[in-house]
């Protein structure tokens, strides 16, 4: 997934200047002695979020993903600090990637697309490496967030990569 694209589009409201500039305000207040202001990513659960009129795959699935016992952690992140946030928006994780991944390269999707992007950043990144030796595989009736703990698509996935490396490594 391309955390910069996803920043720059559905984290900002599709305005990543307007995000900028709110970023840059909330930096001003806090070097002024307010608090910084601390955004929840994900709704509290699936169905908050459904009650609130959320529908997109991605921000319900993660949403039972990491609030949930399922992959909830006291690590995880599902808040960030506004004014910390502005670099993710200029940044693009393929930057150059038709001259610099040139390695070999496996990319696992699953079929479902959401608003997150993953299928539509797994099919960019394959078609705009540079690697002469790539593997894209698409596991059907799957996901973004499938493809973390289900058992026949981590299945699928987990083959795939065994052979993968088995040949690359």
């Amino acid at each position: 997934m391309n955390f910069g694209r996803l920043s720059r589009e559905s984290f900002s409201g599709y305005d990543p200047i307007g995000a900028l500039e709110q970023m840059a305000a909330q930096r001003t207040a806090e070097a002024r002695g307010e608090d910084a202001r601390v955004d929840d990513l994900l709704p509290p659960s699936v169905e908050a979020g459904r009650e609130a009129g959320l529908t997109d795959i991605d921000v319900l699935e993660a949403t039972d993903y990491y609030k949930t016992d399922r992959g909830q952690s006291a690590g995880g992140a599902t808040s960030a600090v506004l004014s910390r946030r502005a670099a993710a928006i200029g940044w693009d994780a393929f930057f150059d990637a038709e001259q610099l991944l040139t390695r070999p390269l496996l990319v696992v999707i699953g079929d479902k697309p959401g608003g997150f992007g993953a299928y539509r950043d797994g099919q960019e990144i394959y078609g705009r490496a540079a690697s002469k030796d790539k593997r894209l595989l698409v596991v059907e009736d799957t996901s973004h967030y499938d493809l973390y703990d289900r058992s026949e698509p981590t299945r699928q996935a987990i083959e795939a990569a065994t052979e993968f490396f088995g040949t690359h490594l």
